[in-house]
């Protein structure tokens, strides 16, 4: 107990600090470090192995939507207080769950590198923590979703592809690695390709009239309609006759949200290729794009059977959300 009442000291003098304008210039900070969707999650054993564990690791080990397999949302590594020192603390993404006077879960910033996002939860018993961290989950995942797809961003932009192809096409600038190669190059489509071991992943860029996403209520059978009428004419399987489709068995997620300022429809899901053993995960952003009259498609999807395709997919999600639309 002294030593998280100590923990929770020097967590507490450190952001006092931050808070602090002139203190906080005199801090010199290391650059953080640690794997994409890594929380390093610092809580006594016990807790770990108990219902406060269980709790933690069903906010934030949840399942990834639209995987073909359970993959969770965050790796988490889990570490005693008394460990938490050194080069540890540089890793970018943490949780300290600690028993204190006070139920509550904080967010700090770059405590100690930078960049980095830190979670402070606490509360005087194993049931003030649990409803702590049920309470504060949808918040503090988002906090750290931000984080990775910042650094993401920020490692794809050390090597980026140089040409301006797809501005000329779709007046679309899109930040993706030099890895990337063009697959096939259409008047109003595009196919971009990486390949990795035992698969690929792959970018689709194309264009469709607004009406044709909105003609009716059913947006969601109009964007799979869309998406098999692209995978039938551009998407060949491996023998003849054979394309992708979207996974007939289970209709695919959908939400709303923003690229560029502008509104899209996200939809994630699973993609197979009609007449033949193939399938894996896709996510695609259909781009409102009213003064053009159009919706502006940019997609990614993965094909690496038998292997984890989690990471693969946040990369492809990070490429897709730089999309600039002029």
């Amino acid at each position: 107990m002294k030593k998280t009442l100590f923990l929770l000291f020097s967590v507490v003098f450190l952001i006092s600090c931050n808070e602090n304008g002139d203190k906080k210039e005199e801090r010199i900070l290391s650059d953080s470090s640690g794997n994409i969707n890594q929380i390093t999650l610092i809580i006594e054993n016990e807790l770990w192995e108990g219902k406060v564990g269980e709790a933690i690791r069903d906010n934030y080990a949840a399942a990834v939507e639209g995987l073909p397999q359970e993959e969770p949302m965050f790796s988490i590594s889990q570490i005693p207080p008394e460990t938490f020192s050194g080069f540890v603390r540089r890793n970018r993404s943490f949780i300290s769950v600690q028993e204190g006077d006070k139920a509550e879960a904080r967010i700090v910033k770059d405590l100690y590198a930078r960049p980095q996002t830190g979670v402070i939860i606490s509360g005087e018993n194993e049931e003030e923590l649990i409803h702590v961290i049920n309470e504060s989950s949808k918040k503090l995942v988002s906090a750290f979703k931000e984080t990775e797809m910042k650094e993401k961003q920020r490692r794809i932009g050390k090597s980026l592809k140089k040409d301006g192809k797809l501005e000329e096409k779709f007046g679309l600038s899109l930040n993706f690695p030099s890895a990337y190669r063009y697959a096939l190059e259409e008047d109003n489509f595009v196919w971009i390709r990486k390949e990795i071991p035992k698969g690929n992943m792959e970018i689709l860029i194309y264009e469709v009239p607004i009406n044709q996403i909105e003609a009716d209520t059913n947006t969601i059978g109009n964007i799979i309609k869309m998406r098999d009428s692209i995978g039938k004419a551009h998407i060949p399987g491996p023998t003849k006759g054979t394309h992708m489709i979207t996974e007939a068995a289970y209709a695919p997620y959908l939400f709303e949200t923003e690229i560029d300022g502008k509104f899209a429809y996200e939809t994630r899901g699973t993609w197979e290729v009609k007449g033949a053993f193939m399938a894996g995960p896709f996510l695609n952003y259909a781009i409102k794009d009213e003064t053009n009259n159009r919706f502006l498609v940019v997609e990614g999807f993965v094909f690496s059977p038998s292997r984890g395709k989690r990471d693969n997919m946040f990369e492809l999600d990070a490429i897709l959300q730089s999309a600039d639309i002029e």
